[in-house]
């Protein structure tokens, strides 16, 4: 003999995980980047988005940005310098600026160009 086992709707929902929950209602509005050569190997990044969950939201858009710029350039890596971040009416922009580089740059936030185009494609992040 099988028995069949009702479960309430409200009680698999209490038994949901916030967290993943918060995950799947992530819907960002990538609203484009800016990229300024400013000297040499120093380049800026103004990207612009809506839908963001905090700033680190903004700072992987940024860097995904550099990282394909890097490769645009013919160069395989980037180093993080500084970024600017502001929220005003739900669209949050920053100001980013990175160095370039064809071989790893000293520094503790270097990034590996193709790594991080290659994740910003499995996430979803537009690039330059």
């Amino acid at each position: 003999m099988t028995r069949l086992a009702l479960i309430s709707p409200l009680a698999l929902m209490a038994c949901a995980d916030p967290a993943q929950d918060q995950v799947s209602r992530f819907a960002p509005q990538y609203m484009g980047v800016e990229t300024a050569l400013l000297e040499g190997d120093l380049v800026q990044f103004g990207v612009r988005m809506s839908g963001a969950r905090s700033a680190a939201d903004l700072d992987d858009y940024a860097e995904c940005a550099a990282a394909q710029y890097a490769l645009i350039r013919g160069y395989g890596f980037a180093r993080h310098l500084r970024t600017n971040v502001n929220e005003k009416g739900g669209v949050w922009a920053a100001d980013a600026v990175y160095t370039i580089s064809p071989s790893l740059p000293r520094g503790a936030k270097t990034i590996d160009a193709e790594v991080v185009v290659a994740h910003c494609a499995e996430n979803g992040i537009p690039t330059v």
